[in-house]
């Protein structure tokens, strides 16, 4: 690691990251078999079960616990300390979307199998005060944002075949999908692909998200979960959130006790890169807590390693008994044919130097590339 490629389980004193932009593993040599004593791998029909040295995920196909993209619901588990996430999954993706409203054609959506397109405006107009208070809680009254092409994937994705990647320190997982249906003036057929890396010995992995355009747009977005919501009762599972990118370099420590009344996104704990300084690490963490004995356990920390490519973030309560994680990459003019993506580091951390440590390890790239000669991040 460290930028440092290994072959043959030999260290080449070369740092690939000064010269190429590149830093990861390399497997064994084409032709030897996988060594995967540290890691086991159970497909069936409906999922992917990756149980590593340090780690236990799930990558489902179809029939989610609860979404389709990401880690699933329940499943990312700790073996250092016995902790699961608190939430509905990690890094699960949602719309292609941009700036705007979609109030003069909202009449117009609707998905081919009859399923209304969700829309981020209607609500303007809506008559029932509780829906128009739940709007106002769950997507604010500023910086609207409309889709681009559907469906959301977490919720209406269809089955899907990932690819698994095996070598010597790694297990990878690629998952593609081509978007469904589109509003007005565009095209469906955008591409998503998801690169999930698991590394040999350590307590998070990596993972990139990637569209490739048919479409154009001013400002194109992807918008997904890092790491991931918050499943809680007044702060039961959690006793805080770091935010690394708010109140100057050593970033804000937010308590419990701030989430336990809903507030909109754009209220509080709010980022945008036009109203923000772009920070040098960009970290969503939270502190786990057992809901029966009240102890504290790791961080669970969401990174994106490049923080420029970061449009918008927020962490906000919703009425119930969630915290919302949004986080928002690319918003820049995208023309069919191109391709934007983004690469995060998810894992458990005993504290927040040691995010900060690790952020620093892998800070600057984009991109996610995997073969059976091993993995490696890309500027």
């Amino acid at each position: 690691m460290n930028g440092k490629w290994f072959l043959a389980g030999t260290v080449v004193g070369l740092v690939w990251e000064g010269i190429f932009g590149q830093i990861g593993r390399a497997a064994e040599p084409a032709g030897s078999p996988p060594v995967d004593s540290w890691v086991q791998v159970i497909e069936d029909e409906r999922a992917i079960k990756i149980e590593t040295d340090r780690l236990e995920a799930v990558i489902p196909k179809k029939n989610p616990k609860h979404w389709m993209t990401g880690i699933e619901k329940g499943s990312f588990l700790d073996k250092a300390s016995g902790f699961r996430e608190a939430g509905d999954g990690l890094m699960v993706v949602d719309w292609l979307m941009e700036p705007g409203s979609d109030q003069s054609y909202a009449h117009l959506l609707s998905a081919p199998d009859g399923e209304g397109i969700v829309r981020y405006t209607w609500y303007e107009n809506e008559a029932d005060p509780n829906r128009r208070y739940y709007a106002l809680m769950a997507h604010g009254s500023s910086h609207r944002k409309r889709i681009v092409e559907g469906p959301q994937l977490c919720h209406r994705m269809k089955p899907v075949q990932p690819e698994l990647i095996r070598g010597k320190d790694f297990v990878a997982v690629r998952t593609t999908y081509r978007f469904a249906y589109a509003a007005p003036g565009r095209k469906p057929g955008s591409q998503w692909t998801q690169l999930v890396v698991f590394p040999l010995g350590e307590r998070f992995f990596l993972l990139m998200d990637k569209i490739d355009a048919v479409n154009d747009s001013p400002e194109m977005l992807l918008r997904n979960d890092t790491p991931g919501c918050i499943r809680h009762n007044r702060g039961d599972t959690f006793s805080e959130i770091y935010l690394s990118y708010l109140s100057g370099p050593k970033g804000l420590r937010i308590p419990a006790s701030e989430f336990f009344e809903p507030f909109p996104p754009d209220r509080k704990f709010n980022y945008r890169r036009d109203t923000h300084r772009v920070p040098e690490h960009f970290i969503r963490a939270y502190r786990l807590r057992d809901p029966k004995t009240g102890a504290d356990g790791p961080w669970l920390a969401g990174m994106t390693l490049e923080p420029s490519v970061v449009y918008e973030a927020w962490c906000n309560q919703r009425p119930g008994d969630i915290i919302v994680m949004i986080l928002e990459v690319h918003g820049k003019p995208v023309q069919a044919g191109d391709s934007f993506r983004a690469a995060h580091l998810v894992g458990y951390f005993d504290s927040i130097d040691q995010m900060h440590e690790v952020y620093a390890r892998y800070k600057g790239h984009t991109g996610l590339e995997v073969d059976p000669s091993g993995w490696r991040l890309v500027k």
